[in-house]
């Protein structure tokens, strides 16, 4: 029986709707990663400038980094279980008006004469709130990885640069803003803040929920870990990825810590040029990730990955060795755009790998894992003597280089679980297959 007009009009219309809800959906995810990062990132580098300001000490300035630290970690292992109840847009939505309201509330007591403890009260918790935010808008960034399935590299390459363009343009704005004072500072990360919470009040998935509440799901930070920790065993992909992440996070971490030594003392330039160094590298990276899932489409993820990964490490090396600053700017550029594309690669293969139930949880143990060598970064600068810091990257870079050598000969064994067979991995196997 034919069908009627109104009823064929409706059956084309259907994937047309479809498509384009799926799009504006996909938009609101990157407004809703830009507005949460850009507030993050203006928090992170104004905290200890703020403090500064107001002490005249690099001591106080120092301590607020310092306490910064561990309350992040603490708030990730806390945040997994969280965002797997309640799903993640709500827990944007709350870390939203939570630092709104702490912005505020630090502006009036500024106002009233508070000393710069309030200061430090407002960057620990504010440094919470963005490792939650961010936890949950890994989430996010997770189902929209499944939701687009071969495409997903796409939609890791845009949220990776929606990060390093936050983290560009972020200290650019604090600085700018706190020349004009701290009470429009903390006015504009109140508003930023708003603006994220009202954008993830519109952002909604067609299911009920996503993650779902069940008795396997984790209720507390404890039984976070102890669910992320036993996917790991059952996913060896998981395990080597996680292990690539750790590694070129200490390779980064520690040119990060040892930068400012390096610039002044060894290449005998101002602090100034530490700065110029990182926006240069910044600008690079960013490009770089605009690039990546052209690079992917070509090659494949496994590829990609492993080069961009021994670009890093090759960085590290020239960065331990270089004579002059252009060639110490050059090399923490390629280190950056190495980590840029690397980021790309490794964050489209952790959404793959980790199972839609509980995703926040283990994702909140993966993320603790891969971060833990960034402390251990920085306890190595401070414990190794200032003048032979260059042995330390060098030891520290070749080190890395085995390691990630290792970590992507465990991803290649088990590529099968984390390496689509159709579009744009199907050319990177046959590459692969090839060599």
């Amino acid at each position: 029986m034919p069908k009627s007009p109104r009823t064929a009009r409706t059956g084309r219309a259907t994937p047309h709707r479809t498509r384009a809800a799926e799009r504006d959906w996909l938009l609101r995810c990157y407004v809703l990663r830009a507005a949460d990062a850009l507030a993050g990132a203006v928090v992170m580098y104004a905290v200890p400038l703020l403090v500064l300001t107001l002490t005249h000490s690099p001591g106080w300035a120092g301590l607020a980094f310092l306490l910064e630290w561990a309350p992040r970690l603490a708030a990730i292992a806390g945040a997994g279980p969280i965002i797997d109840r309640r799903s993640p847009q709500n827990v944007i939505l709350g870390t939203s008006l939570a630092r709104a309201g702490v912005a505020l509330a630090t502006m009036v007591g500024l106002v009233f004469g508070a000393g710069p403890w309030l200061v430090l009260v407002f960057g620990v918790v504010c440094g919470m709130l963005a490792e939650a935010s961010f936890l949950a808008s890994e989430s996010l960034g997770g189902e929209a990885s499944r939701r687009t399935a071969e495409r997903a590299h796409q939609v890791q390459a845009v949220l990776t640069g929606t990060d390093q363009a936050a983290l560009l343009i972020g200290p650019l704005i604090g600085g700018l803003l706190l020349l004009a004072g701290p009470a429009l500072l903390l006015s504009a990360v109140a508003i930023m803040s708003a603006v994220a919470a009202t954008v993830a009040l519109t952002v909604r998935s067609e299911r009920p929920r996503l993650y779902a509440v069940t008795d396997a799901v984790p209720t507390g930070p404890l039984a976070s870990l102890a669910t992320g920790l036993g996917v790991l065993r059952r996913t060896p992909a998981l395990a080597w990825l996680v292990g690539a992440l750790a590694s070129v996070n200490l390779a980064s971490g520690l040119v990060q810590v040892s930068a400012p030594i390096t610039v002044t003392r060894t290449l005998d330039h101002s602090s100034a040029a530490v700065g110029l160094v990182w926006s240069i590298a910044a600008a690079v990276s960013l490009l770089t990730v605009a690039l990546a899932h052209r690079a992917i489409d070509r090659h494949g993820l496994l590829r990609v990955g492993a080069a961009s990964t021994a670009l890093m490490c090759a960085a590290t090396l020239v960065c331990a060795l270089a004579p002059t600053l252009a060639v110490y700017a050059g090399a923490v550029a390629a280190l950056m755009a190495g980590e840029g594309a690397a980021t790309v690669v490794l964050r489209t293969a952790r959404a793959r790998l980790i199972p839609a139930r509980s995703f926040a949880a283990t994702l909140a143990t993966t993320v603790l894992l891969a971060l833990a060598p960034l402390p251990l970064a920085g306890l190595l600068v401070a414990l190794w003597p200032s003048d032979h810091l260059q042995i330390l990257v060098l030891s520290t870079a070749a080190t890395v280089t085995v390691v990630t050598a290792l970590c992507f000969r465990g991803l290649r064994e088990h590529r099968d679980s984390w390496v689509t067979t159709t579009g744009t991995d199907h050319g990177g196997e046959q590459h692969l297959k090839a060599a």
